[in-house]
């Protein structure tokens, strides 16, 4: 909890004042005291309460008073709020490596049906975006509320060489900028903001299988969406078992693997040259999900991949906005003087006498 006004809080400094002023009152009635021969009259005259039902109603003072100072504060709460304007871009990687049969039938054919399951699931809330990346990155549908035409855009993925993460970041973050005033784009300088909030209004997620290897630094690009505001969730896809990869026809972009058709490249070799295809960069995915202030999932199956997308929402479609809770203080310290001064005045309250 923040406070708007702390010190409003020195009015509490209030309540020591009256209990000094009572006492001084007190004392000055016990100088003015008469004397009494009788002491049953004086007992008589002594409302019939015990020592300790004669404290509440200065406890209940005391404790409304201080919540009234706490009010003056203007106390802030941090609440989670769920927010339906966020903008998400999913980021496919559509490398040659996404048709090893590691993950059944084939990655790219897992990672379709996921982003297709969790697209469904989104209908009706934040907009969402498909970027699709291999050697560069292309938008592939703006982002968008119309859920059939994201599901539908997915049945056209076709591989290609490369992965350029950099390159998918920062076509994304100008993807969201198109529809979100607060994102500026790659080319233009963003207002000042903290980098890593995790508070902005967009984000990404990122699904690949492997590492960089064309375009744009992925660092330089999560520092970039950082500024801006925009968090980063990537999502490592695939496992290091060597598999046969194999895609369908309809699954190639027609100029990558122009002689390899037919289904099946497994032991061909001739794309990412220098590295594992299934090797994924973990160290530079998390260190992206740091800069940004998202978090980075790994998934090794169909299974984990739909979990891992399934558990996002909650991350980026719900912020933590600062909701003013004064009202609620002076309500309470309004109560609680109205019941102190209620039992003042029914405990003190003329008694008829028996007699």
């Amino acid at each position: 909890m923040s406070l708007s006004w702390p010190w409003a809080l020195l009015s509490i400094l209030i309540i020591p004042l009256i209990f000094a002023i009572r006492e001084w009152a007190r004392r000055r009635r016990r100088r003015a005291a008469v004397r009494v021969t009788s002491i049953a009259l004086v007992r008589t005259a002594l409302p019939g309460r015990s020592r300790w039902t004669r404290r509440i109603p200065p406890a209940l003072l005391v404790a409304g008073l201080a919540l009234l100072a706490v009010g003056a504060a203007r106390p802030q709460a941090s609440v989670p709020v769920p927010m339906r304007s966020a903008t998400i871009l999913l980021a496919l990687d559509t490398s040659g490596s996404m048709c090893s049969t590691d993950v059944t039938p084939n990655r790219l054919t897992a990672a379709r049906k996921a982003a297709a399951d969790f697209i469904e699931s989104q209908r009706g809330g934040p907009r969402i975006g498909l970027v699709t990346f291999a050697g560069t990155a292309g938008l592939l549908v703006p982002p968008t509320d119309d859920t059939d035409a994201l599901v539908k855009a997915l049945d056209g993925l076709t591989v290609a060489r490369g992965t350029a993460i950099g390159q998918a970041m920062l076509t994304s973050i100008d993807a969201i900028a198109e529809v979100d005033p607060s994102v500026a784009p790659t080319g233009a300088t963003p207002p000042a903001a903290a980098p890593g909030s995790g508070q902005g209004s967009a984000a990404i997620v990122v699904l690949t299988d492997g590492a960089n290897t064309q375009g744009v630094n992925p660092r330089t690009a999560a520092r970039e969406a950082a500024l801006r505001g925009v968090r980063v969730f990537p999502i490592g896809f695939g496992t290091t078992t060597p598999a046969p990869m194999v895609c369908d026809n309809s699954e190639f972009d027609g100029r990558g693997y122009g002689g390899w058709g037919g289904g099946g490249f497994g032991g061909r070799g001739g794309f990412d040259r220098g590295r594992n295809p299934r090797d994924i960069d973990e160290p530079t995915l998390k260190e992206i999900a740091r800069t940004t202030g998202g978090s980075y999932h790994r998934a090794e199956n169909a299974g984990q991949l739909e979990s891992a997308l399934d558990a996002l929402p909650g991350s980026f479609t719900v912020i933590r906005e600062k909701v003013d809770t004064a009202a609620f203080f002076a309500a309470g310290g309004a109560l609680l003087i109205a019941t102190a001064l209620s039992l003042s005045l029914w405990w003190n309250r003329p008694r008829k006498s028996s007699h």
